[in-house]
């Protein structure tokens, strides 16, 4: 086997961690504002005392002063990692753009959105989907909340057998089913077959959205899969999976990739426990290796929520699981933090953000990148790992 010396690299994204000032946000709107002005790093800042001594040691403040202009509270640190800002190019602020971009693939078309109306899908894919799901309908058929669509609809689910299908300002169909009564393997293979009724329409992802409980006390489970089209280009987890490295998934980044280029998948039911895989994988992944996380909870459960309190506790828990990896990582070691998109709890709206993203690394002492572009990451990873180059973008190494 070929020696790749002790050349690692962690590449995390901390989902929805924007900071401000893209170029282009006036042409992205959230419940009829622009996302001119949109900032949840610092916006969060300004609610409310931030603590994040280890992303600010790094350059996350320095970061965030040169993508919007503005300083955010409590974060004024020296650099003392690699620390710059990225601006996106798809024309998506979406899951699938962000990471297919930092992972050397823009977008190459645009999304198909679903229109913000009632019924919200065609009357032949509503049939389609009643059919694959051997019901005589669907629910919901509407833009909507999914913890809300489920209160309000699990008990007309439950009585009449009907998938609750719905969508949001993402290009994504989401299908809810209750995992006893419909049953989760059931909802598994409808949404297989809806995503390739939807994925030749450019919808992103379908997503299973199981819960469990009774009228008045329906809750989510973490049994959420997602669907998502096969990137159209090749990856950074592709190269170095074909050069024959080991490649680790955390977190949804198996779902968002199609299970492409990864040798090793790492699921949890909370970002608690995607955080023991980081660290875990810290201690014993190979040398020559590529370990690829997401942490979603950002997102999922206080950028969509506008949940200020919320996303404040989270960045403060997870500064201190940085603190914790950093400490467990090697000489020649690259570890690159990094975002997906924004998702302003302050904002109009319950969508994503438009908005640049911290870069951020470990592993070549105070370096600053400046403003650079998703895909220069995935090329600077593969700079480190000794990879074929990847993707249209150029290192920052």
């Amino acid at each position: 086997m070929t020696d790749h010396g002790q050349r690692r690299a962690f590449l995390i994204v901390m989902d929805s961690v924007g900071i401000g000032g893209a170029p282009d946000a006036g042409q992205f709107f959230n419940g009829g504002l622009q996302d001119t002005g949109a900032n949840t790093l610092a916006h969060i800042a300004r609610a409310r005392d931030l603590h994040l001594p280890h992303l600010d040691r790094l350059g996350l403040g320095a970061a965030a002063l040169l993508a919007s202009g503005d300083a955010v509270a409590g974060l004024g640190a020296d650099p003392q990692g690699l620390w710059g800002a990225a601006t996106e190019v798809s024309r998506g602020k979406d899951t699938p753009s962000g990471h297919w971009e930092i992972a050397g693939v823009p977008v190459p078309w645009d999304w198909h959105y679903f229109p913000d109306t009632r019924p919200s899908f065609p009357p032949d894919l509503s049939l389609r989907i009643a059919q694959a799901a051997r019901t005589d309908g669907i629910l919901g058929n509407e833009h909507a909340s999914g913890t809300e669509i489920i209160a309000r609809l699990g008990a007309a689910h439950l009585r009449t057998g009907w998938p609750i299908c719905y969508t949001s300002a993402d290009s994504v169909l989401q299908i809810a089913a209750h995992e006893d009564a419909f049953g989760l393997d059931r909802l598994y293979r409808l949404c297989e077959d809806v995503a390739a009724m939807v994925h030749p329409m450019r919808v992103g992802r379908v997503i299973a959205r199981p819960f469990v409980g009774s009228e008045g006390s329906f809750t989510r489970t973490a049994n959420r899969r997602d669907y998502a089209i096969a990137a159209p280009g090749q990856t950074i987890l592709d190269a170095a999976y074909q050069a024959g490295r080991a490649t680790h998934a955390i977190g949804k980044i198996g779902d968002i990739f199609s299970h492409r280029g990864i040798g090793k998948l790492h699921k949890g039911k909370s970002d608690a426990d995607l955080a023991e895989h980081l660290l875990r994988l810290a201690d014993k992944a190979e040398s020559g290796s590529l370990t690829f996380a997401n942490f979603v909870e950002f997102d999922s459960l206080y950028g969509h929520r506008r949940d200020i309190q919320g996303y404040a506790q989270a960045l403060e828990w997870f500064d201190g699981i940085v603190g914790r990896f950093l400490a467990r990582l090697r000489p020649g070691d690259l570890a690159i933090f990094t975002a997906d998109h924004g998702n302003d709890p302050s904002w109009s709206g319950t969508d994503h953000t438009r908005e640049r993203v911290p870069v951020l690394g470990w592993g070549l002492g105070p370096k600053a990148i400046g403003l650079v572009g998703f895909v220069d990451i995935a090329a600077s990873v593969a700079a480190h790992l000794q990879l074929a180059p990847v993707g249209p973008g150029r290192s920052f190494l």
